[in-house]
């Protein structure tokens, strides 16, 4: 049994592999180019942003005129600009699925940039985290092999009522306390907005009137960034950026099942899929625990003093 499923799943990636074109090879490297740039970025925000003044979504110009006139910060966004203009490129020639399932790989380069190359130094959730995303995330690529490619254009309410309900979701994680930590649950809410930007990068390649999904893309892109800021400090990078990072791609894989008119997955796809989202969750939750304070160390006693638990003689 084991056998016949492994040959099965042999069997239909080889065949998938012959069926992708060279551009669009061409594309998946694009897209890990973009996953290496970006998230290498994501660190170099984060100490950026952790030095500054408190930011908060709430008041974003203030948060804008603080992170513009960072020098540090404005290099580090530059080359996240750069990844994201990488990923824009991969999407031209790549099918959305496997440009995101591929860029989600970022959540391993942002943990070994994190950890300065010593995936040791991390927390213990940390590399929990890491590796049920990792293991997420494969899977989920599994899951969309030999998936057949639509050209289908999503109808217009759904894509509304889809982008409304992120924009909402995000704006309760942002206004509302959760039992996450404060950097996972911006991080959270991160993602939402710049799955709102990556679904509307995709509309936007229909042209005609698709192209009003602009507006929505100036603003999921927009708030996100500011989000994530203030999630930098909160945290530390990896539970920001990577929370963010596996939510900005498994939303749009979900979204082209309901909108996109992609086809769901059956047999050893399904099972895939399902164990994909089940890891993606619980590494969000090992993220978002937080950390138990460590107790601080009793302070020395004052000069004079009398030692606890004597009594000064009678």
């Amino acid at each position: 049994m084991i056998y016949h499923g492994r040959r099965q799943i042999a069997l239909l990636t080889s065949g998938y592999v012959r069926k992708v074109p060279l551009m669009a090879w061409i594309g998946l490297v694009l897209a890990f180019a973009s996953a290496l740039v970006t998230n290498t970025a994501y660190s170099f925000e984060h100490d950026a942003a952790a030095a500054l003044p408190p930011l908060s979504p709430r008041r974003p110009f203030r948060s804008i005129e603080f992170l513009v006139d960072d020098r540090r910060w404005l290099k580090a966004f530059g080359t996240e600009t750069a990844g994201w203009l990488l990923y824009v490129a991969a999407l031209r020639l790549a099918p959305l699925a496997l440009v995101q399932s591929v860029t989600a790989s970022g959540v391993a380069v942002l943990a070994f940039v994190t950890a300065r190359g010593h995936p040791s130094r991390l927390a213990r959730r940390e590399q929990t985290a890491v590796i049920l995303a990792l293991a997420g995330l494969v899977l989920l690529g599994l899951s969309i092999i030999g998936a057949p490619p639509t050209q289908k254009h999503p109808p217009v309410i759904g894509i509304v009522i889809w982008l409304a309900g992120c924009g909402a979701g995000a704006g309760l994680l942002i206004a509302i306390p959760t039992r996450f930590g404060r950097a996972a649950s911006l991080g959270l809410a991160t993602g939402l907005l710049f799955s709102i930007g990556d679904i509307s990068a995709k509309l936007i390649g229909y042209g005609g009137a698709w192209l009003l999904a602009l507006v929505s893309l100036i603003i999921g892109y927009g708030i996100g960034t500011s989000v994530l800021q203030s999630a930098y400090q909160k945290g530390d990078a990896l539970t920001a950026a990577g929370t963010a990072t596996m939510v900005t791609n498994a939303v749009p894989i979900v979204a082209g099942f309901v909108l996109f008119g992609e086809t769901l997955p059956h047999g050893i796809r399904a099972i895939s899929q399902v164990a994909a989202f089940t890891c993606l969750i619980a590494s969000a939750v090992f993220l978002g625990r937080k950390d138990a304070p460590s107790a601080a160390p009793a302070a020395p006693p004052a000069p004079g003093a009398e030692p606890a638990g004597e009594s000064p003689p009678g």
